[in-house]
């Protein structure tokens, strides 16, 4: 029986205990996802390299087996402020805890320890592959006359792989997004108000596959938040990036997508140091590419996501 490539499931659910399967379900944790790109076994082969009287391929042994899962997700609301998006899993497994504070917002945050992770399901149109202690890290993309996403790159130990029907998902939590425009976008960066062509964030998570005697786990181990904003090019009395970039000053960074509530996304970095601008065009209009560094102020406040 043939399989269809756009028949799949993703379901995500933040695991109790490291490792353990969380048992997500298609009514309550299904994710909404495009873009999508999944590899079943990622890892090592292992030669013998045996010295035998004749020649030939001796085979090689499998090590150091896990899954790898990259998708897009919309950058949107919740529809009732103060509730956890129904994406809400894929960035606390990305080393971001979550805070809801009631009718008010859901807050993400990075930590840099006591990392959670989750248990996803991939199915395949009817092959169903768990991947267990999720952990990765995300790039959210805004440019105007698109949809926002964020970008995931997810790691996960290998689980077991069955025929298992598609299961019947309930995706309703996730509300129409909004176009990136001037009607929705805001962005201000350095205390100006950004003509901007596009904005991107990479979280910077680095994730690694450790296998050890007695553990095996995907581990978080450093986070680099950086990103790219590119502007429009204003006269030096309006902004002078390259003083900014020359004397390393710090700035904030604010991007606030939506205007109501309960569909209101808000990206705040308080400390942000910009690399060497570089000049290009669009349209004929001169612009600045601006690589961002976002910094630790007092720790664990480089980057955060508010949804409200």
């Amino acid at each position: 029986m043939k399989r269809h490539y756009r028949k799949l499931a993703v379901l995500s659910k933040i695991e109790s205990t490291y490792g353990q399967d969380a048992s997500p379900t298609g009514k309550a944790n299904a994710m909404l996802m495009s873009d999508v790109q999944f590899t079943p076994m990622q890892g090592e082969e292992v030669s013998r390299d045996l010295l035998l009287p004749y020649l030939g391929h001796q085979g090689v042994e499998l090590a150091g087996v896990y899954a790898k899962l990259t998708g897009s997700i919309e950058i949107a609301g919740v529809g009732t402020a103060g509730k956890a998006p129904a994406y809400g899993p894929l960035p606390r497994a990305c080393g971001l805890a979550e805070t809801l504070t009631a009718d008010t917002s859901a807050a993400y945050a990075p930590v840099s320890s006591n990392f959670e992770a989750a248990t996803t399901y991939f199915n395949a149109d009817g092959v169903n592959h768990v991947l267990l202690g999720v952990r990765g890290s995300f790039k959210a993309d805004l440019a105007p006359k698109k949809i926002p996403k964020f970008h995931f790159d997810l790691m996960g130990l290998y689980g077991t792989v069955s025929d298992t029907a598609l299961p019947t998902v309930d995706q309703s939590a996730f509300i129409r997004p909004l176009i990136v425009d001037t009607a929705n976008t805001t962005v201000s960066l350095h205390g100006w108000s950004a003509i901007a062509e596009s904005l991107e964030i990479d979280l910077g998570n680095k994730v690694e596959a450790r296998f050890l005697i007695g553990e095996e786990s995907m581990q978080i181990t450093e986070r680099n938040a950086v990103g790219t904003a590119v502007v429009e090019a204003q006269p030096l009395s309006v902004i002078n990036w390259f003083d900014i970039a020359e004397k390393r000053t710090r700035g904030a960074l604010s991007v606030v997508h939506g205007t109501t509530a309960g569909n209101i996304v808000e990206f705040a970095a308080k400390q942000v140091e910009i690399g060497r601008p570089t000049q290009g065009k669009t349209q004929d209009i001169l612009n600045y590419s601006l690589p961002l560094m976002l910094c630790a102020n007092a720790g664990n406040d480089d980057l955060t996501i508010t949804v409200r």
